[in-house]
């Protein structure tokens, strides 16, 4: 039996064609997949299978049916886990970084499925998938940080509901190449496709989907600066693409950023900067990598409990490979002040 996603198309799409809609209103769900329903005859309004083309006027009620999971071909594994909070409807987790969210074409296994499973067994959410049981949002592989999953079904539709009409709040942390000017603001753009490589996303000059977010500088050092952002909205790589934007990529982000990682040597270039006041752009340092991941960390996330109604907010701490790059430089600043 298919679950049904109800959906009403607000005024904002008048124009807009029914499956970039969708789109839009379903972050969750690849286009690909969206096709496959299409195709299908499982998107529906007026209770009949609509086309992908159709253009829309703002009001229609529409319906997407998701065929149920099959059993799925995912083998449990005993990965451990850090639960920030649980109980019969969800699970808040701190996800470590380097861990896929759920499989994908070369990440079969090790992911959090995979250890979702292991834990939780046949109580995940089937809206998911086969492939993405209980899975509400997601995280980058070398994203770390909070990220709820739900139990059930009932849960799982009202957290996607939350999601979608940006009722969760979603608060990361990340540490920059040199600090974004000015050191707090906003950063509202078009986002979507990078023309000239698909792979990435950019900010378009037009096109693309709308994107928010609001930041602010809580620590600079000049070659480096601990940014939090605050994502009003929830696009591909959205502070990646913004920080990125501002002239200050996250730091060893390979994607968007200057470097890969960032070593021993580096951290004392970083210093030597930091304490002779001059910031510069930083250059490749030969030595032990301390940091091999996108500097990025989903710190805090804040939504309303989909079954009793109760404003639930979490915190992560920053994972020590972070950790680690600041370390030196808030010392520095401690003996400056003492």
């Amino acid at each position: 039996m298919c679950a049904d996603i109800a959906l009403t198309i607000s005024s904002g799409y008048a124009g807009r064609r029914l499956d970039q809609a969708l789109s839009a209103l379903l972050p969750d769900r690849s286009r690909a997949f969206l096709k496959k329903l299409f195709a299908a005859g499982l998107v529906l309004m007026d209770g009949a299978p609509a086309k992908a083309s159709r253009r829309l006027r703002g009001g229609e009620a529409v319906v997407v049916r998701v065929p149920p999971p099959e059993t799925p071909a995912l083998a449990p594994e005993a990965l451990p886990l850090d639960v920030l909070y649980e109980d019969g409807d969800l699970i808040v987790i701190d996800k470590r970084p380097g861990m896929v969210a759920h499989p994908s074409p070369g990440h079969g296994d090790g992911t959090l499925v995979n250890a979702l499973l292991h834990h939780y067994g046949g109580s995940l959410s089937a809206i998911g998938g086969v492939l993405r049981p209980g899975i509400v949002h997601r995280l980058d592989k070398d994203t770390s940080g909070c990220l709820v999953a739900a139990k059930n079904d009932r849960a799982h539709r009202a957290l996607m509901r939350q999601f979608m009409s940006r009722a969760v709040e979603k608060t990361y942390l990340a540490i920059t190449e040199g600090a974004p000017r000015p050191l707090a603001g906003r950063v509202e753009a078009q986002v979507g496709r990078n023309p000239r490589n698909r792979k990435f996303h950019a900010v378009l000059p037009n096109g693309g989907r709308h994107s928010l977010t609001l930041y602010r500088t809580l620590e600079n050092y000049g070659a480096l600066a601990l940014v939090e952002c605050a994502l009003m909205t929830g696009r591909t790589h959205q502070a990646r693409v913004h920080l990125a934007h501002l002239g200050s990529p996250i730091l060893c982000d390979r994607d968007y950023g200057r470097r890969s990682r960032y070593t021993d040597g580096d951290a004392a270039d970083a210093l030597s900067l930091f304490l002779a006041g001059r910031p510069s752009p930083m250059r490749d340092g030969e030595g032990q990598a301390i940091l091999s991941r996108q500097a990025l960390h989903a710190w805090r996330l804040s939504f309303t409990h989909p079954v009793s109604g109760e404003r639930l907010s979490f915190r992560a701490p920053p994972p020590p490979d972070m950790e680690a790059v600041l370390a030196p430089l808030r010392a520095a600043r401690a003996a400056q002040r003492s």
